[in-house]
């Protein structure tokens, strides 16, 4: 079994790359040989200026966490954190630098309570806290916003932009779309152990080709007649609205000019539009393309 074939992967200073793919497409594979917990048996790995050979070594400077962060639940949040720098070698400073950690994540209210009572976003965010110990140059996450609240994610997110822009690497895994558009500059999209696509952003939301849009009016069945009557738009809703009125959803696909055409239509026709939005973002709608999955398929 090939884990990751023909990856070619580079990340620069103060850039925050994501890595995106389906289950198994060996994110966690590439994260781990990063952070030194696999080790590859063919070609070049080169972090922070050093080669890394057929060990288990990782230079300094690099931090971070797979498959979620191994923390002790009968310690506190601050006691976790000191174990670790002990652990580290960082006896100099340790108070000042567990407590600004804490700080960075949004932590310090709960810094003397127990972990075991911790919700799996708190425990994601100190996770990262540990990160920050060792101050990295490269910090690798793997599924860093999963189970934070509004709160919880803005404190990450601010915590992965402030780095990037102090210089850091970031190389993060997630199955969050916004999180890739709020955060990454780059992705990498992953499938079966290959790269399907490397590049920016904006250029594989570009890859999604035309999107579904869901469209609100003030009158479905009107909407749904001039739609049917717009050049070049396909209408997806199977059943006309004036059928089912409990529908007031209309599903059209089509490129911008021709949605654009329907909205001046709807205009023209005294029909307000209340929403149109596409269905799937379309970085996600990209990833499913480029994936091969359908919408079927992810239910």
């Amino acid at each position: 079994m090939v884990a990751l074939d023909g990856v070619d992967l580079d990340v620069a200073s103060g850039q925050v790359h994501g890595l995106v793919g389906p289950n198994g497409a060996g994110k966690t594979t590439l994260l781990g040989l990063l952070l030194g917990l696999a080790v590859a048996d063919s070609g070049r790995l080169e972090i922070l200026g050093t080669t890394v050979g057929r060990t288990l070594a990782v230079p300094d400077g690099v931090s971070g966490f797979v498959d979620g962060p191994g923390l002790y639940p009968s310690l506190t949040a601050r006691q976790n954190l000191s174990a670790l720098a002990a652990l580290r070698g960082h006896e100099t400073g340790q108070a000042a630098r567990v407590g600004e950690a804490l700080e960075q994540v949004g932590l310090t209210d709960v810094a003397d309570d127990r972990l075991r009572g911790f919700s799996l976003g708190m425990r994601q965010r100190l996770g990262l806290a540990a990160a920050l110990l060792t101050e990295p140059r490269l910090l690798v996450l793997d599924e860093p916003a999963n189970g934070l609240d509004p709160a919880g994610k803005h404190h990450v997110h601010r915590v992965i932009t402030g780095l990037a822009a102090a210089g850091t690497a970031v190389v993060l895994s997630s199955h969050r779309m916004d999180d890739l558009a709020a955060l990454c500059s780059e992705v990498t999209l992953l499938a079966t152990g290959r790269v399907v696509f490397s590049g920016p952003v904006g250029k594989l939301a570009a890859e999604s080709g035309e999107l579904d849009y869901r469209v609100r009016t003030s009158d479905p069945a009107e909407a749904h007649r001039v739609a049917l009557e717009t050049p070049g738009l396909q209408v997806k809703s199977d059943r006309d609205p004036a059928e089912r009125p409990d529908t007031d959803v209309l599903v059209v696909r089509g490129p911008v000019p021709v949605l654009d055409d329907l909205v001046v239509r709807l205009v023209r026709a005294d029909v307000a539009v209340r929403e149109l939005a596409p269905v799937v973002s379309p970085l996600e709608a990209a990833f499913l393309a480029m994936t091969g999955q359908t919408d079927e398929e992810n239910k």
